[in-house]
């Protein structure tokens, strides 16, 4: 019987999309770079596009012959192609968490600072786990109540990452003040609590949140959400622009823009302690 297809994840997307950079800050097109370890054309392009491994000798001969020599990106780099292969906790809730899902929770599991604009819900990682269950009730039309229940579990999982010891993720997030101001009729305390929630975890000294007022100016995050994932280098930057269906992923120099746009939201957005002021504000009317 033959071998299934290797499915791209992200982290080998991500090794693949360094490896590209080296090759090409080296000045090597792919048949040159193959032709170095005696290969042919496609096999250098399915590795550098996540379809095939690579295996460990490879790895440090190709980086050889791209002049890379400093052994912490070997190092970095290995690792990455032995994670590639392993199974994450989310894989307990495959029947549940689908596959673009379990690429986007590898990569902020694996990521040093992950900068979010939410302009429509409050960000995963800062969610209580009653407004987890309301908001992927109202999102979703097919899941049961058992598996939104799962999703929950799953999204408050995701938030060990905040506090893992050693190098818990750093989170600056924006979010549109509109998104604190959902009503959830059935359960009302819901978004109250959510709102004590955000300034739990401002508290902490790796996560920053911002507001961006009703009245803003306007600014590039009005074209939608996205998310910019930071790593160790020298993985490049990824982006995350999410949809109702899937995720996309933007990596390296074309995420420049991006970062760009990020600073221009950050600059129009509440300062962070007016931000907590305005939380304070709204969490106080939820009480009255």
């Amino acid at each position: 019987m033959p071998n299934s297809p290797m499915v791209p994840t992200v982290r080998r997307r991500r090794l693949g999309a360094t490896l590209r950079t080296f090759r090409n800050k080296a000045g090597l097109s792919l048949d040159e770079a193959a032709q170095t370890m005696g290969w042919n054309g496609p096999k250098m392009s399915k590795i550098e596009n996540a379809v095939q491994a690579i295996r460990p000798g490879d790895l440090t001969t190709l980086l050889t012959t791209y002049g890379v020599t400093d052994p912490q990106v070997h190092t970095a780099l290995e690792t990455l192609r032995q994670d590639a292969q392993k199974k994450g906790w989310w894989q307990t809730y495959s029947g549940i968490v689908q596959p673009p899902y379990a690429d986007y929770i590898s990569l902020e599991s694996d990521a040093q600072r992950i900068c979010a604009w939410s302009p429509l819900l409050v960000p995963g990682l800062l969610q209580t786990a009653a407004y987890a269950r309301e908001t992927i009730t109202g999102i979703t039309t097919t899941r049961t109540p058992d598996e939104v229940s799962a999703l929950a579990e799953v999204r408050m999982a995701r938030q060990s990452v905040l506090t893992r010891p050693g190098f818990p993720l750093e989170l600056w997030a924006i979010i549109h003040e509109a998104a604190l101001h959902h009503r959830f009729a059935a359960r009302p305390g819901t978004m109250r609590d959510q709102l004590r929630r955000l300034l739990d975890a401002s508290e902490l000294p790796n996560v920053t949140v911002q507001i961006m007022p009703l009245d803003s100016t306007a600014h590039p995050g009005l074209v939608g959400g996205f998310s910019i994932a930071t790593f160790q280098p020298p993985m490049p930057d990824v982006v995350v622009l999410e949809n109702a269906n899937s995720s996309a992923y933007v990596e390296g120099e074309e995420a420049v823009p991006f970062t760009r746009a990020y600073e221009h939201i950050q600059a129009t957005a509440l300062s962070v302690e007016d931000s907590l002021v305005r939380i304070t504000e709204l969490e106080e009317g939820h009480r009255k």
